[in-house]
């Protein structure tokens, strides 16, 4: 669905439009696979400190290793345990949300340039 686009007296250069296009192409593709993941995964290996574990011993020998994926909510950390092969599959998503950012934060930089470029901006001393 196309959105309509108000008419704007600011204007960015050609070099800041074919950015902008190429940066909205690749947040359209992966948009399109509809892969996106927010948090990280981490790999740990555990103590259950229980006497006489192997855990324990010197030199010890964890438990593991465990795959634990971890991410915000509502200000909160929250985690969860995940397989070797379901790593193998949220790995891109999170890889694509952190692009996803990266390329919103490179927007971003395009539309404060502009504000900053605005010949209409006052200037304070």
């Amino acid at each position: 669905m196309d959105y309509p686009v108000p008419s704007l007296s600011v204007v960015l250069t050609p070099d800041q439009k074919l950015e902008a296009r190429k940066i909205a192409e690749e947040i359209a593709a992966i948009a399109r696979e509809g892969h996106v993941l927010s948090g990280s995964i981490t790999f740990r290996l555990t103590r259950c400190r229980q006497p006489g574990c192997k855990c324990m011993a010197d030199p010890a020998q964890p438990h593991g290793p465990y795959w634990q994926w971890t991410r915000k909510v509502a200000g909160k950390t929250v985690s969860r345990w995940l397989s070797a092969d379901q790593v193998a599959d949220y790995q891109p998503w999170i890889t694509n949300h952190r692009r996803l950012r990266e390329l919103t934060a490179r927007l971003d930089a395009i539309g404060i340039s502009a504000v900053y470029a605005d010949p209409r901006t006052p200037h304070r001393r």
